[in-house]
């Protein structure tokens, strides 16, 4: 993680003064709550948050002022690191993957809110638990706005011509059927160098820390070959057999990668879908959304399904919005109650049917909503973006095998994809885990 220091704090702090503000407020409100969302990208998104917080600061007779903080070019990420240096902002402020570890200090414990929530909407993806609970206390509230899966979105004309029919494969039915079983990182391989020759690459970037979607892939990757970084106990694992395994795999792919695949960001493999260049990405739903709006034509020919199995496993990447209530918060009490209640499955169902399903709700009680069922085109294009039981596949978040206290750093300064890259480049694997080794040791001392 860069290190933000105070001056860099006060800047931001007040930067963030400036940002617009929703005001809803009743009459003889009994208290006041500050909430910070994150800017949803999908139209409508805000709208519906907007409209659920009305709903409950009217039952409430509690004023609401509401910030919708956009996540491009950091602002969610360092307003929150301005705020949490001030003691002042918020009440409750939205949180990004690793940001709400690294700021947990300043939360307050919220093990009520979700003994309540897990009550209601059942088992939390172990990725969230990972991420929020800290010292043996809930210091997050995982939220369905703005988390997300990234598996596998294809043209389903490109790979059925190439002999994987990805609609038949994950059929939009509760069904494991015997194609997903064939659905390996060698049929990847295979035809990733098929789409390289046909001039339609798959979309796969190993940029740096501005690609988080290759670092969540290429994580994932690595876990579905049983490759760790490191383990609980601070043991550093790069010498294993199994990463020995992943680096060749890598190796070989890194081949029929795109030829700008080092300088990907996190929209290059949006624009490769939707211009019709690329065969396959690994996205949420937002390049088929915007496909949909901007070439139908490539939308229509678009089906979501689940990762590819490796040896160890299949990992689908993830990554997790949360809800942290500050430690300096004057209204503890009232801002518990408006999350929990923006957490249960009325109120998820609704806000992610606006969003044509972008949201992955991050407990097992919320998955069951027809959205991914019914969006299209084509009708269930989205249906196996969630991870289903009968998926037999397992969340995956980049170096969560070791400590949080490493495993941040790994992820935040992008070494996963650090070692594809240097092996695109023309290193060899012995130069690559010299590198890996020298990254590793900065971090555990």
């Amino acid at each position: 993680m860069k290190v933000t220091t105070r001056r860099r704090a006060l800047q931001l702090g007040a930067a963030a003064t400036a940002l617009p503000l929703v005001h809803i407020r009743t009459a003889g409100a009994a208290g006041k709550v500050k909430i910070a969302f994150w800017d949803h990208w999908v139209p409508g998104g805000n709208d519906i948050m907007k409209k659920q917080v009305d709903a409950w600061a009217a039952k409430n007779h509690v004023a609401v002022e509401a910030d919708f903080i956009t996540g491009n070019g950091g602002k969610l990420q360092l307003t929150g690191v301005a705020e949490s240096r001030a003691g002042a902002g918020h009440d409750v402020y939205t949180f990004y993957n690793w940001d709400v570890y690294n700021l947990h200090q300043y939360l307050a414990p919220v093990d009520d809110v979700m003994k309540d929530l897990i009550a209601k909407n059942g088992a939390v993806d172990p990725t969230a638990e990972y991420l929020a609970k800290q010292n043996g206390h809930w210091i997050g509230i995982p939220t369905s706005t703005g988390t997300q899966n990234k598996p596998p979105c294809g043209r389903i004309s490109w790979l059925r011509a190439h002999g994987f029919d990805p609609v038949a494969a994950y059929p939009v039915k509760p069904e494991h059927t015997k194609m997903q079983d064939a659905w390996t990182y060698d049929l990847l391989l295979k035809l990733a160098g098929e789409a390289h020759k046909d001039g339609m690459t798959f979309g796969m970037g190993c940029g740096g820390a501005n690609n988080t979607d290759a670092i969540d892939q290429v994580g994932a990757m690595f876990h579905a070959f049983g490759a760790n970084v490191a383990d609980r106990s601070g043991k550093i694992l790069l010498d294993s057999p199994e990463m020995h395994a992943a680096l060749e795999y890598c190796a070989k792919l890194v081949k029929s990668l795109p030829p700008d695949a080092q300088a990907y960001d996190d929209a290059s493999n949006n624009r490769a879908l939707i211009s019709g260049k690329s065969a396959l990405i690994f996205n949420p739903p937002s390049a088929w959304a915007v496909a949909k709006r901007d070439a139908p034509k490539v939308a229509e020919d678009c089906w979501t399904f689940s990762a590819p199995v490796g040896p160890k496993g299949r990992f689908v990447p993830t990554a997790t919005f949360f809800w942290g209530i500050w430690h300096f918060s004057k209204n503890q009490a009232a801002a518990k109650e408006l999350v929990t209640y923006l957490m249960e499955h009325p109120q998820v169902q609704e806000r992610d049917n606006t969003v044509f399903g972008y949201d992955i709700p991050p407990f097992a009680g919320l998955l069951d909503f027809k959205i991914w069922e019914t969006a299209g085109p084509p009708v269930g294009t989205n249906y196996n973006y969630p991870i289903r039981p009968w998926h037999d596949a397992r969340s995956s978040l980049t170096a969560s095998e070791a400590e949080p206290r490493v495993a941040v750093q790994v992820y935040q300064s992008a070494m996963h994809t650090g070692m594809v890259a240097r092996l695109k480049s023309g290193r060899s694997i012995k130069e690559v885990l010299a590198w890996a080794h020298n990254q590793m040791d900065g971090f555990m001392h």
